[in-house]
């Protein structure tokens, strides 16, 4: 239902998005994930139509956004991360505004909207100003904006930032229902338990690149069974660097430095629980003073930090 072919999007010298691909199928959720700054709301953008790409391809259900773009966003809902909502209107009167601008009339708006309040958990709050809503309501109301017209793709960016634990769940929730009902939904995250538990496919974006892309279980596979140790205390980046890289120390084999700076190192390596001393003593060796130490088992975060070099919520 979307299809994205070698999509380019240039800002002058700077090539926000390079190259990227790839196809979400109806009835699924694509996790499209990557640090700050990497390409997803531009790639978010350029799929809305808010962006026009430099070069490449973006096909809504088959229709072109540049050259089909009513046909194109008729079948497209957008929640942007930052709330697209009216405060002084009550929640009622936001959907019925936005339900209005994809064509709804009458008794069908009128129907859709009381169905959208009452999914959203609203029905008893739809005619309160949206100001007086908590952080999490008004959350759910921009969903609820972005699926009133029923679309059949929705791009959601970041939908749950901010907002507590049980509105998350909530909202959660509600995404696997859409596409359960047979949307294809885009979901953005800087959180990584949200895309375990929700995205059948994904994509892990950098610096404007995909770097890799696959089933949830075919990302876990690329992470080649590695574990994360973290470590917090003081550091010598370079020092550590070349001790990992240091050919004669057969005990540091497969041993990858995927972050450091002065105050933190994390490592990624097979076995790590088996190999603490020896980690330990090269870091020592160093001059490294080691304060703290987490070791995380292999999972999607592991390939992440392994290929970006960064945590998700950098």
């Amino acid at each position: 239902m979307i299809e994205i072919e070698d999509l380019t999007k240039e800002y002058g010298a700077l090539r926000a998005v390079d190259g990227v691909s790839f196809t979400a199928r109806p009835g699924s959720i694509f996790g499209l994930l990557g640090p700050n700054g990497a390409g997803k709301s531009t790639t978010i953008g350029c799929i809305s139509g808010l962006h026009t790409p430099t070069s490449g391809r973006v096909l809504i259900l088959g229709h072109d956004v540049v050259s089909e773009p009513v046909e194109a966003r008729r079948r497209l809902g957008v929640v942007p991360q930052e709330l697209a909502l009216y405060e002084d209107l009550s929640g009622r009167e936001n959907l019925h505004y936005w339900g209005g601008i994809y064509g709804l009339r009458g008794g069908v708006l009128k129907d859709r909207v009381r169905e959208v309040l009452r999914r959203i958990g609203l029905l008893d709050r739809g005619d309160d100003p949206v100001k007086e809503y908590s952080g999490g309501m008004k959350r759910r109301l921009n969903l609820g904006c972005g699926i009133v017209h029923q679309p059949e793709v929705l791009l959601l960016d970041e939908p749950t930032v901010g907002v507590d634990p049980q509105s998350r769940e909530r909202l959660l929730d509600m995404v696997r229902e859409l596409a359960a009902e047979g949307a294809c939904v885009l979901y953005t995250t800087h959180y990584m338990e949200e895309a375990e538990s929700l995205c059948e496919d994904l994509a892990i974006l950098d610096g404007g690149h995909v770097l890799a892309r696959g089933t949830l279980g075919e990302l876990r596979e690329m992470s080649g069974e590695l574990d994360l140790l973290r470590c917090t205390g003081h550091f010598a980046p370079e020092a550590v660097r070349a001790a990992f890289l240091d050919p004669t120390q057969a005990d540091l084999a497969r041993i990858e430095v995927a972050q450091v700076d002065e105050g933190s190192l994390t490592l990624a390596l097979p076995k790590a629980s088996r190999r603490l001393p020896a980690v330990l003593e090269a870091l020592t060796a160093t001059g490294a003073e080691v304060r703290e130490t987490t070791l995380t088992q292999p999972n999607l975060e592991s390939l992440f930090i392994k290929l970006t070099g960064k945590e998700l919520r950098q």
